[in-house]
């Protein structure tokens, strides 16, 4: 209709903005009052928190016990190190390795005159027996046989008793009357003359050609056969030669251990192979070296075979031979047992026959060995005795010298 407002939906709106408005309003004033009242809240009051004391350390065994109270010590009363400092720890010490120390032997010249009297305390009973038999005041047949009897004891051998005692009777019977000097002067002659004192008893080692001289070991199991290379080698150096020790001992089980030792003493070089291998090849890788090395002498110690053993004395003439390939063999040495007496002779003859024996080593005269087999294997072989060992010390091998070791058979 004219002239009339419609205001109806108009006010609809206003009076919804207007609801709206309180609505939000009221929200907002709600959440004044109730930061307001938040804080306002009092803080509770303080409260004194209960402090326990920190539990003692367990001791051994105390883990499930209840804490004990424990006396605790001042400062004042603790023990302080001397000075009051700190000790500071060494670093460990780092041990180095050993280095064996390089023996100088005893020189070789008279060495057989020091060791006299060891060699007189077990053998002199040959001469003090002579002496007391010569001594009587009518030598008839029965002491004579006496005299071949002692003889034949101390192992000299039916041929070279039998030769002595012709040679005593005839001059005691142009002696006449025997003052016991006299009898010791005249039997001293005759052992010296039946040792032999012009056999060359020099050991071989300088070659005529050129240098090293080779020199081989031989013997049976027991008869100190390593032990003596280890010692020879002792004595050469002793004298100013350098030396190569050739361990072709394979068979024996560590067997290369002893005369590796033996040459680290004297500051000798050692050539070895395994165990079981051939001791022909060490032997040859032995001398190969010694040539390359500029030594003088090449000591070869060969396996300790039983004379009995035709397979393994066949074995040791192959050493021989393969040993010359490079250079003859200078000197061949055969290690006996003095102890065995006349079993020695056996062997020595076995030994003869495979390779060429050149000298003879006697060895442990110092025990029970009867003097006398100085003569008989000397007949046997027809070679000389050229050491002899005396004991079990490192220096105990002697150049054997006859009229040394006849002083030592009669005494003094």
């Amino acid at each position: 209709m004219p002239g009339v407002t419609h205001t109806g939906p108009v006010m609809e709106i206003v009076i919804l903005a207007v609801v709206i408005a309180v609505v939000v309003i009221g929200a907002l004033g709600g959440l004044v009052v109730g930061s307001r009242r938040k804080k306002q809240l009092p803080e509770p009051p303080p409260t004194t928190p209960d402090i326990t004391a920190p539990p003692a350390e367990p001791h051994v065994g105390d883990e499930a016990e209840t804490p004990r109270d424990e006396t605790r010590r001042t400062i004042e009363e603790v023990d302080l190190p001397d000075g009051g400092t700190a000790t500071v720890e060494e670093p460990p010490v780092v041990e180095e390795l050993e280095i064996p120390q390089i023996e100088v032997p005893e020189p070789t010249a008279g060495r057989l005159v020091r060791l006299r009297a060891r060699l007189s305390r077990s053998q002199n009973a040959l001469g003090k027996g002579l002496l007391t038999l010569l001594s009587r005041e009518h030598l008839d047949d029965d002491t004579w046989e006496e005299i071949e009897d002692t003889l034949l004891t101390a192992d000299v051998g039916v041929q070279p008793t039998q030769e002595l005692v012709e040679r005593l009777r005839e001059r005691v019977k142009v002696l006449g009357t025997r003052t016991p000097e006299e009898l010791r002067t005249l039997l001293r002659e005759e052992l010296i003359t039946l040792v032999g004192p012009d056999m060359d008893r020099e050991v071989k080692t300088e070659p005529a050609t050129s240098k090293p001289g080779i020199v081989m070991v031989v013997g049976v199991n027991g008869t100190g056969k390593t032990t003596t290379t280890g010692k020879l080698a002792r004595v050469l150096v002793a004298d100013g030669r350098s030396v190569v020790l050739g361990a072709a001992d394979t068979f024996r089980a560590a067997a290369a251990d002893q005369p590796q030792t033996w040459g680290e003493r004297v500051g000798a070089h050692t050539v070895r192979g395994p165990e079981g291998g051939d001791p022909a090849s060490v032997a040859f890788d032995a001398v190969k070296e010694g040539k390359e090395m500029g030594s003088d002498v090449v000591l070869i110690d060969t396996a300790g075979r039983l004379h009995t053993k035709t397979g393994l004395m066949d074995e040791l003439g192959k050493v021989k031979r393969v040993v010359e390939k490079h250079a003859p063999v200078d000197e061949v040495l055969l290690v006996l047992d003095a102890t065995t007496g006349q079993n020695g002779l056996i062997q020595a003859r076995v030994f003869a026959e495979v390779v060429n024996i050149t000298g003879i080593v006697l060895t442990k005269l110092d025990g029970t060995a009867k003097g006398g087999i100085v003569v008989a294997v000397q007949r046997e072989l027809g070679v000389p005795v050229k050491l002899i060992g005396l004991g079990e010390g490192a220096d105990d091998l002697a150049p054997f010298e006859p009229a040394a070791f006849v002083d030592a058979l009669i005494g003094e």
